[in-house]
């Protein structure tokens, strides 16, 4: 019996990375785990089928964030998918780990990559939250994935930073908000970490990468998904409104 045995969770960008691991973890310790997927759906089954080869349960569900109506496709897909396995609609565990990323000098940013990268950071996760409302029970958990470029100054990143700094004001005001209903929420902050792109695998890259950390290393996305269980876990039933510092030591400056 793991510690999140009759829970359900849904982890978006589940497909791979940080949010494939925090999938599969979540999977170990009993929850039913919605994948989401944009894209690749022959991942998200791949996710599907690591969690219930461990003996967990999970289903894939499909939608575009950073689009009109994202969200309420999103649930679209997921609220029959819950009824049909648990009986009710109830959702314990939102994870928003789902974004997107472009790199580029301040001066090379377009009106068009700006907007998108606040509309899959910032806004989705704002309105995934609020439909999800209507489906976590008291005493659920939201968890949302920011990164250590909100503390640390990274030109060539200065926009994802600015998408990632506003998805941290979630926590911070819907924990007020939420606390009458014992939902706790939290911001989980990873440093570099590799979520299986090519870029990890040039030796020159990995090692500058590591370098950021005090522990010398670039972080296993499984390192991020334990921080996150235990967020997701009765023993954080006191912690909300947190900024959770997951980046191997990458912000003590």
């Amino acid at each position: 019996m793991g510690n999140l045995t009759g829970k359900t969770a849904l982890v978006t960008g589940s497909s791979r990375g940080i949010g494939r691991a925090i999938a599969e973890r979540l999977g170990r310790e009993g929850a039913l785990v919605a994948v989401h997927y944009s894209t690749g759906a022959d991942a998200a089954e791949q996710v599907v089928e690591s969690i219930e080869k461990e003996g967990g349960r999970a289903f894939a569900v499909k939608a575009e964030l950073g689009v009109p109506g994202d969200a309420d496709t999103l649930f679209g897909g997921l609220e029959p998918r819950l009824k049909d396995r648990t009986g009710t609609t109830d959702l314990n565990i939102l994870v928003n780990n789902a974004g997107v990323m472009a790199m580029g000098a301040p001066e090379e940013v377009t009106p068009d990559m700006f907007d998108r990268m606040i509309a899959v950071n910032a806004k989705a996760p704002f309105f995934i939250v609020q439909r999800a409302l209507r489906l976590i029970p008291d005493g659920g958990r939201i968890i949302n994935i920011s990164s250590g470029l909100t503390r640390v100054a990274s030109p060539d990143q200065v926009a994802y930073g600015m998408a990632k700094g506003a998805l941290e004001q979630i926590a911070l005001h819907f924990s007020r908000h939420l606390g009458k209903r014992r939902i706790t929420v939290n911001s989980v902050a990873p440093g570099s970490t590799d979520n299986g792109s090519a870029l990890f695998q040039i030796s020159e890259v990995r090692e500058t990468l590591s370098q950021l950390s005090t522990f010398g290393e670039v972080a296993e996305p499984a390192a991020v998904a334990d921080v996150v269980a235990f967020l997701a876990s009765e023993d954080a039933r006191w912690i909300t409104g947190a900024f959770i510092d997951a980046s191997g030591g990458t912000l003590l400056g």
